[in-house]
């Protein structure tokens, strides 16, 4: 399928993803040309799912995500939507065969979003398999064209790298989900009172999963390699300023990059992939 509504549906998605997140579209541009639309449409996809759980607050929310649920599953199984992202996104699944339970387990961690505002310990694992793991394997499906065996072996590598992301999104966001959305994802833990020392613990598992994640980056098809690695250094960047950022200061502001340091962050990836052979 290659009309022109084909490439105005993943136009969309990739001015979605570039208008969101400007990390992510620069790691997206440095896979190999043939992966880049695949993803574009994939993160087009869960940017929906998420805008609609986090930002629509004058609308019924529940309403709209079941909507958005009973219009994905539509797109898949007649290979159209006239929703142009959906349209894309359907492409992808079926193109690459993508798991469905995959994405019931995504579209069930935006649904927590509608009613979670604390989590025990299994919750938080389960959201964080939904919201961000599963996502990765999303991904890694389309790295994978289909090697199944391959795509095994990556998988809970893959995984450990979208909990460590989802992790700093938490801290980043901690003013956000906090004050503003009335959410606490981590277990136990009394946002408004964060102590230093339960920070750096937190910061001690990210950076536990982040080996582990480093581990599957450098055995990822080496067309994907970069893109994926670009990712991991904005995220070490990231964790590395929340790392020197207060408590207090995180229920402030929301840590971010520049987005000329995110170009030097390009750069430096680059250089340090080849000299490394990463």
């Amino acid at each position: 399928m290659k009309d022109l509504f084909f490439e105005a549906s993943i136009q969309t998605s990739r001015l979605v993803t570039r208008l969101y997140s400007t990390s992510f579209s620069l790691g997206v541009r440095m896979l190999n040309r043939r992966f880049r639309d695949p993803i574009y449409a994939i993160y087009g996809f869960v940017r929906f799912a998420d805008e609609i759980v986090d930002t629509f607050q004058n609308y019924d929310k529940k309403l709209l995500l079941d909507q958005f649920r009973e219009d994905t599953y539509k797109a898949i199984r007649s290979g159209i939507s006239l929703n142009p992202v959906l349209n894309s996104f359907q492409w992808v699944v079926n193109k690459y065969q993508i798991d469905t339970k995959l994405i019931d387990t995504f579209l069930h961690s935006m649904e927590m979003d509608l009613s979670k505002t604390t989590y025990t310990r299994d919750e938080y694992n389960e959201y964080i398999l939904g919201s961000a793991e599963v996502v990765g394997l999303m991904c890694l499906q389309v790295f994978c064209e289909g090697n199944n065996g391959e795509y095994e072996r990556l998988k809970p590598l893959a995984m450990k790298l979208g909990s460590a992301y989802q992790k700093i999104n938490f801290l980043r966001d901690l003013r956000q989900d906090n004050q503003v959305l009335g959410r606490n994802y981590f277990p136990g833990i009394d946002i408004r009172h964060l102590t230093v020392e339960t920070k750096h613990q937190i910061e001690q598992e990210i950076e536990q999963e982040f080996r582990a994640g480093m581990e599957g980056i450098k055995q990822l098809p080496p067309a994907v390699r970069l893109g994926v690695y670009l990712t991991y250094v904005y995220y070490t960047a990231l964790l590395n300023k929340i790392k020197k950022t207060t408590p207090e200061d995180l229920l402030r502001r929301r840590v971010r990059i520049p987005d000329l340091k995110k170009w030097s962050l390009l750069v430096f990836s680059y250089l340090l992939f080849k000299v490394r052979k990463i």
